[in-house]
C-alpha cells in the first residue's frame, strides 16, 4: 500500500502578523498510523520541502504522545523536512490520500488548482479520500461529475464552535463547517475538541485535532476493504 499525506505551505495568519501552518498532531499522528502499519509514505506540499508547522499547535498544552514521538524520531523529521511538491506527484503511485489540517491549508490548499485537480484524480479513480479539521475545506472547489464533491454527503470539519473558541472566526477566509453546508452536504459534528469521524463511501473526514488518529485508521480500513473486494 502506498499513501500521500499532503500538508500545507502557508505560514501566514491572515492579516494578523501572527504564524500559522499544519497543525503538529494532525500531521504526525497520522504519519505514524500508516508508516507503523507498514505502509509506503510519500509528504507532499504545495511549495515542497519543509511545510510550517503552526507554532500554536506545538504549546505546552496540545502536547500529545505523537507529537513527543515525532521529536524524537529522526526518520519522522527528515519525511517532514523533504515533502515534495505537490505538483510533482501523480494518482496513479498512490492508493489514497491523506489531508493534514491547521489554519495553512485554508489559504493554500483549498485555491490551489493541482490540489483540487489532485482531489478529483484520486475521487475519479475510486480511491478513497482522508482529510481532517481543517482540511474538509479544501474540497470547497472539488467537483465530482460536475457538481461539489461534498453535495450530499455526510461529512464533519472543525466546526463554528471550534473556530470561535480560538477566537480566529474573523480571520479564516471562510468556516469549514459553513461551506459544505452551502454546498449541499450534510455537516455533523459532535461537542467541540471531542474525537470524531465520519466515513461516507470514499470520502472520510474527521472534526478537529483529536480525531486525526481515527480518521488515519478509518483511511487504512478503508483501503484495506476495497483491495480486498478487488
Amino acid at each position: 500500500m502506498k499513501i500521500l499525506q499532503v500538508l500545507t505551505s502557508h505560514d501566514q495568519l491572515g492579516n494578523t502578523g501572527r504564524k500559522t501552518g499544519f497543525w503538529l498532531e494532525e500531521g504526525a499522528a497520522p504519519y505514524f498510523v500508516f508508516r507503523d502499519a507498514g505502509i509506503q509514505m510519500t509528504l507532499a506540499s504545495p511549495k515542497g520541502g519543509q511545510p510550517p508547522i503552526d507554532p500554536k499547535s506545538d504549546q505546552p498544552e496540545n502536547q500529545t504522545p505523537a507529537m513527543a514521538r515525532f521529536k524524537q524520531d529522526g526518520k519522522a523529521k527528515q519525511a517532514f523536512a523533504n515533502t515534495l511538491r505537490l505538483a510533482d506527484v501523480k494518482t496513479e503511485d498512490f492508493d489514497t490520500v491523506f489531508y493534514s489540517g491547521g489554519h495553512g491549508p485554508m489559504w493554500d490548499l483549498a485555491e490551489d488548482p493541482v490540489s483540487i485537480a489532485l482531489l478529483e484524480s484520486f475521487y475519479n479513480s475510486g480511491k478513497p479520500i482522508a482529510l481532517v479539521c481543517h482540511s474538509p475545506g479544501v474540497l470547497r472547489h472539488v467537483k465530482y461529475k460536475g457538481e461539489p464533491l461534498v453535495k450530499g454527503k455526510h461529512v464533519t470539519g472543525f466546526t463554528n464552535g471550534e473556530e470561535e473558541e480560538v477566537k480566529l472566526t474573523k480571520v479564516v477566509p471562510f468556516l469549514v463547517e459553513d461551506e459544505p453546508l452551502r454546498l449541499g452536504a450534510i455537516f455533523e459534528k459532535v461537542r467541540n475538541w471531542e474525537p470524531f469521524f465520519i466515513v461516507d463511501g470514499r470520502l472520510i473526514t474527521g472534526q478537529n485535532p483529536a480525531s486525526s488518529t481515527s480518521t488515519a485508521q478509518a483511511l487504512l480500513r478503508a483501503v484495506g476493504a476495497e483491495k480486498a473486494a478487488a
